[in-house]
């Protein structure tokens, strides 16, 4: 990569903090960008839809997500738009999302699940992440300030996109959460984070994850729900669906999940197979 490239790099590493992208975010349109560089051997302050068609090509064959296809066509579009300042249009159409449905847990595997958990801990924080809705980086970065006890609510801080929300605190582990709060407090092992590390920092997300996996595989049919897909983001699934289930309005849906918009709540729309299994057929 030549040394203009690399300044390249820089600059758009400095416009992206300087709009508050997320750490991931930015990572993920350097390492498109560098791909995109290396491709096109030659600077080019113009666009070139040809070189750039070929390019997101070569992605597709070498089997990228439609996703990551997307991705990259929007870094090289900032690249040109926002450092570059050309107001040459890149009509491009994005890849065609594969429809995925999210693997959605029934009620009964989940407290089947967080019943077999006996770490306190860790029972707490399946719990605290079905039972609201979170993602596994909301889990790790919630803080003791963030729960209000009283009111039954929770703030969600830096979630994504860098916006913060509310959401329900479950009804059912209040005291429980009260009583695990106070013996880790009296234990000296006091923080700001609920769910700290052994070391006291925060708890990395694949900590997480295993946790989840531990506990799920204890439980019938574990292996097999694993197989298909489920993962920790699969508690945050399920308490949309079971909320939708329930008769409550998407738009409340919506904003407990923190969605920016309605379409993405939508997906929760699908009848889950607990329906389905219930459901008797007319023949």
């Amino acid at each position: 990569m030549s040394g203009s490239e690399g300044k390249y790099l820089k600059e758009v590493e400095r416009e992206l903090k300087l709009r508050n992208y997320s750490t991931k975010s930015i990572s993920a349109y350097l390492v498109n960008l560098r791909a995109y560089f290396e491709y096109l051997h030659i600077e080019r302050r113009r666009p070139d839809l040809d070189a750039i068609k070929d390019f997101l090509i070569q992605m597709h064959e070498k089997k990228y997500a439609p996703q990551s296809v997307n991705l990259a066509l929007n870094s090289i579009k900032f690249f040109y738009r926002n450092i570059l300042g050309n107001p040459f249009k890149i009509d491009i159409k994005c890849a065609k999302k594969s429809l995925k449905l999210p693997v959605v847990l029934s009620r009964a595997k989940i407290l089947e699940m967080i019943e077999v958990t006996k770490n306190v801990k860790h029972k707490l924080l399946l719990s605290i992440a079905y039972g609201a809705g979170l993602r596994v980086s909301e889990v790790v970065k919630l803080k003791v300030e963030d729960v209000d006890f009283a009111s039954g609510i929770m703030r969600i801080s830096e979630s994504k996109g860098r916006k913060s929300r509310l959401t329900v605190l479950p009804e059912r582990i209040r005291g429980d959460l009260l009583i695990y709060l106070k013996d880790r407090n009296d234990g000296g092992i006091a923080g700001e984070f609920v769910f700290p590390s052994n070391w006291g920092g925060r708890l990395s997300t694949r900590s997480c994850q295993k946790i989840f996996e531990s506990s799920l595989k204890k439980i019938p049919g574990g292996e097999l729900l694993l197989k298909k897909g489920a993962s920790f983001h699969s508690l945050r699934h399920s308490f949309a669906t079971h909320l939708l289930e329930n008769g409550t309005d998407i738009r409340v849906v919506q904003k407990l999940l923190g969605h920016a918009s309605i379409k993405t709540t939508e997906i929760y729309t699908h009848v889950s197979e607990d329906v389905i299994g219930r459901v008797k057929s007319p023949f």
